[in-house]
This record gives structure tokens, C-alpha cells and sequence, in this order.
């Protein structure tokens, strides 16, 4: 599952993103021209995001290449959305131009020329090389079969047009309601979701036999990761005057998102803050219900799946444990978690009940939610953002 990143820039100070800047530094993106269209991608997922870099190439070759493809155009638009230069109507016009780009309506050279340029500093040195090479990314997207296509294409609509909508808000209070937090992450991370199961689905017959139960699951799985990521970084986005969190949750709790500082010491916030892990754990138990759909035997797809699923669980746990906690960087996992979580999948990746064992032992002390559900603009009234 591919979800937006927060808190990106500010994860500094010789930190895994620092590193990952000084790697694109000078000249180094150039080389980019010399590669062949695997390892263009493979580099580039390397330069935005080590996770998928690392989760990817799990998938079967038949998969990895439009997957590592669909996560590339989604930080395409994480970029446009993120730049601190352009406004919130020149963002929506870049954001309008890439999904012409992408349904091969606009030309992708002109794009790249006219947003180049735009960037800022503040944009990693691996995103102004994204952003460069786009014309070739393009070049790989359009080189898929229709249906891929179209499936890659209706996702990166769907979520420029829904980010957008989130733009020019005054986010420094949060969300107004539960429901909108996950209409927000259906944009972000749902909508991925679905074109992932999409992807799979022309990939192996066996699992299009389950394909709108995975459809529904897919957007709960996007947004149990999402809400996780959120969660993680609240302070980290809270520095920047933004805040992700839903005010109608607080206020049930007596707190007002309007006073959240980092310096909080406050019961009311602290159960707030509690309920929505609980329902980021109910969204992560039906993406475990998703990722059984998958035949066994389909052992790269699961692994792609459980390893961020695992990740996620983890790092839920670190959170609730210290919900006192005032940067990222307290709640975030350490790299041997990490390793414990790829050996574990592989060792129960082929045998459900093992998996459902785990997945239980694992969220042992979190909080529980009834029965989640993920908005989308179909059951959600959009006029309201």
C-alpha cells in the first residue's frame, strides 16, 4: 500500500532523509539518463521512499514494474501538493496538467518545463530529480497494457483532484469529524489502495475471483496505514501549523484541538488520542482480512502487504506506549523491528491462522474499535471540505 508521507522535511539532522538528500547532491541525478527503465525506478523509489524501495521488489516482476510505476506518479503528486512555493490554485492547475499528463491528454515535457523550474529548496533534491525525469516515467506508464493504464490513471486523478480539496484550509485546529479524516486518507492512501487490488487483479484471475471484498478492504488497509502515519507525526506536522486529527473525537473527550501543543500533559487529549489508535488498529485487523484474500501461494503479494501491515502494528504499539511522546522520531521503530517483522512474515506469509495468531499477539494492550469504515466521495457529501 503506497500512503502520502508527513513530516518529510522535517526529519533532518543527519536522519535517514538528510542521508537520502546528501545521495542526490551535484550532479548525481544525471546519471539517471544512462539507466534502463527498471533501474531508473529502482533508483528513484531508493531517492522518495526506502520503505516501497524495500517492499517493492517483493512483488512479482509482472507487478513491481507498474507498481514502483503508480507509487512514482503518486509522489509526483505528493510534490506538487507539498511545494511551499505555488499556491493552492497553482497547485490545483499542476495537479489538473499531471492527470491530463498521465491519461495521455497533455504532453509531459511541457509539464516538466513549466514545473522545474517552481520548486523550492524545500523539495527533497530526489523529488527535483523525479520531477525532471518525468517525460521517462510518463514514457514507462504509457508502455503498460490499457487496462493498467486506465487503473493507474482514474488513481492519480482521483487523488490530485481530492488533495486539492483539501488545500487553502485552515488545518491548524484539525479535521471536523472522524469521517472526514477518512475521507482524507481515502484521497492519500485509500484510493491507492484500490488501484492496487486493481493491479492484482489482472495480475491472477485467482484473486479477481474476490475482487470487490478486496476493493472495500483495500481502503480500510489505506487507511489504517494512513492513520497510523498521521498519528505518528503529529507533532511533527503540528510544527508546521497543520494538524490532521478529527476536532469531534477531542471534543467527545473534553479537549480543544485548538490549544494541541507539544508541551501537552493533558488526560483528555491523551483519550482522545487513544480512540483513534483504536480505530487505526480496526482499519489494520481488515487489512489482515485483505491480505488472507490472497492465495498463499502468492507469497510475494503477501509480503508486500504484511510487511507494512506489520510495521504499522508496531509502531501503534510504540505510540501507546508513550503517548506522551513530542517528536516522530520517539514513536518510530527501530531497524531491528523492522527485520523481526520481514522474518516473521516470511515464515507465516503461507499459513492464515499463524498470520491471524501473530496480527493478535501483536496488537495484545491496544486499543479496539467496533467496526471501522472508510468514507469515500461516493457516501461522503464533499461539499463539506
Amino acid at each position: 500500500m503506497t500512503l502520502k508521507a508527513h513530516g518529510t522535511a522535517v526529519q533532518s539532522n543527519g536522519g535517514p532523509v538528510a542521508k537520502r538528500c546528501e545521495s542526490w547532491t551535484g550532479d548525481a541525478h544525471l546519471a539517471l539518463a544512462t539507466l534502463d527503465d527498471d533501474a531508473l525506478q529502482a533508483r528513484l523509489l531508493e531517492g522518495v521512499s526506502r520503505t516501497f524501495a524495500l517492499t517493492i521488489p517483493q512483488l512479482p516482476p509482472e507487478l513491481a514494474r507498474p507498481v514502483s510505476n503508480a507509487y512514482l506518479l503518486c509522489r509526483i503528486v505528493d510534490t506538487i501538493e507539498d511545494e511551499v512555493a505555488l499556491d493552492g490554485a497553482e497547485k490545483r492547475v499542476f495537479c489538473e496538467r499531471f492527470a491530463r499528463v498521465v491519461d495521455g491528454s497533455e504532453d509531459a515535457q511541457g509539464l516538466t518545463t513549466a514545473l522545474s523550474p517552481r520548486l523550492s529548496e524545500n523539495t527533497l533534491p530526489a523529488e527535483h530529480a523525479l520531477i525532471a525525469v518525468m517525460p521517462r516515467v510518463i514514457a514507462i506508464t504509457h508502455s503498460f497494457e490499457p487496462e493498467q493504464r486506465a487503473a493507474l490513471a482514474t488513481c492519480v486523478a482521483t487523488m490530485a483532484g481530492g488533495m486539492a480539496a483539501f488545500q487553502d484550509r485552515d488545518l491548524s485546529c484539525g479535521l471536523a469529524t472522524l469521517e472526514e479524516m477518512g475521507l482524507y486518507c481515502y484521497y492519500v492512501a485509500g484510493v491507492v489502495g484500490e488501484m492496487l487490488t486493481k493491479l492484482f487483479c489482472l495480475y491472477s484471475p485467482e484473486i479477481a475471483r474476490h475482487r470487490d471484498d478486496m476493493l472495500g478492504l483495500a481502503v480500510s488497509f489505506g487507511q489504517g496505514l494512513q492513520m497510523t502515519n498521521i498519528l505518528k507525526d503529529l507533532w511533527d506536522d503540528q510544527s508546521r501549523g497543520v494538524c490532521w486529527l478529527p476536532r469531534d473525537v477531542f471534543e467527545q473527550s473534553g479537549f480543544d484541538l485548538c490549544e494541541l501543543a507539544s508541551s501537552h500533559d493533558s488526560d483528555a487529549f491523551r483519550a482522545g488520542f487513544s480512540q483513534l489508535i483504536g480505530v487505526a488498529h480496526g482499519h489494520l485487523k481488515n487489512a489482515l482480512q485483505y491480505t488472507l484474500l490472497i492465495p498463499a501461494h502468492e507469497t510475494g503479494i503477501r509480503e508486500f502487504c504484511l510487511w507494512a501491515l506489520g510495521m504499522a502494528v508496531l509502531t501503534l504499539r510504540k505510540i501507546h506506549r508513550n503517548l506522551r511522546f513530542s517528536r516522530s522520531s520517539e514513536v518510530k521503530i527501530t531497524r531491528r523491528a523492522v527485520k523481526t517483522t520481514i522474518a516473521t512474515s516470511r515464515l507465516t506469509r503461507s499459513h492464515d491462522s499463524l498470520l491471524r495468531g501473530v496480527f493478535y499477539l501483536a496488537g495484545l494492550g491496544l486499543p479496539r474499535a467496533g467496526k471501522v469504515h472508510s468514507p469515500t466521495p461516493d457516501t461522503t457529501d464533499t461539499s463539506r471540505i
